[in-house]
């Protein structure tokens, strides 16, 4: 029997995974495909976007070889890891790597603790932002990762055009829109949404030496973010 059916993909440490599931929740098919990740140093964990990005396209294929005739394809939702993505304004792929120009290794992973002192200069100000992410940031949240980059690898810092959350990259490719999602953006990256403030908080960026990510209306690290349930494309 023909269903509308809806893909989950779901980006993992160490593999894509991704099913098709019916609307009464029968799963018609799953796959799961393996990514690299690079360990160059102590706390250093980085991968390869256009790599997660080909096994992405691998992982649905396979999931989708077992839907029935008629079945149709009604959604494809994306679930990855607390990773930043760095591209440039082609979006094209930029090297976070201090070892090596290559642009390749793009993604400082959620288990990457390289931004230890950035995360601890950000807990030692007295912003109001904080109280949004239990009065402090975790080294597995971008902010720290930015600033990282911004202070150790100007030359990437220079040529970035667009910082992505994982999931939000992986929208990206399949739609080819910038958006972000507001849960990435509140939970990940300090974006605020409480009634009163909606967005980036100018004085906090400013405060942590991120002012320059608020030029173009904050296009290189979101500027149109969607709800929960809102499509992306």
């Amino acid at each position: 029997m023909a269903s509308r059916v809806f893909i989950g993909v779901d980006v993992g440490t160490g593999s894509v995974r991704a099913a098709a599931v019916t609307c009464s929740g029968i799963v018609r098919g799953h796959s799961t495909v393996p990514i690299s990740v690079h360990n160059p140093s102590s706390n250093y964990y980085e991968q390869d976007s256009q790599q997660i990005w080909q096994a992405v396209g691998q992982a649905v294929q396979e999931a989708c070889q077992k839907l029935h005739d008629g079945d149709v394809v009604a959604g494809l939702g994306f679930d990855a890891t607390c990773s930043l993505v760095v591209l440039d304004a082609a979006l094209q792929p930029i090297t976070v790597n201090k070892l090596t120009a290559e642009d390749k290794w793009n993604v400082i992973m959620w288990m990457d603790h390289r931004a230890s002192e950035e995360t601890d200069f950000i807990n030692a100000k007295p912003h109001s932002v904080l109280q949004y992410v239990g009065g402090k940031v975790s080294i597995e949240m971008q902010t720290p990762k930015l600033l990282w980059l911004k202070h150790n690898l100007p030359e990437t810092w220079r040529r970035a055009g667009h910082f992505f959350d994982l999931p939000d990259f992986l929208t990206m490719k399949a739609t080819g829109k910038l958006t972000r999602s507001l849960c990435s953006l509140v939970c990940k990256w300090t974006y605020v949404h409480d009634g009163t403030t909606q967005g980036w908080d100018k004085t906090f960026l400013t405060d942590i030496g991120l002012a320059d990510l608020m030029q173009n209306n904050f296009a290189k690290i979101g500027a149109d973010v969607l709800a929960p349930g809102e499509q992306c494309g």
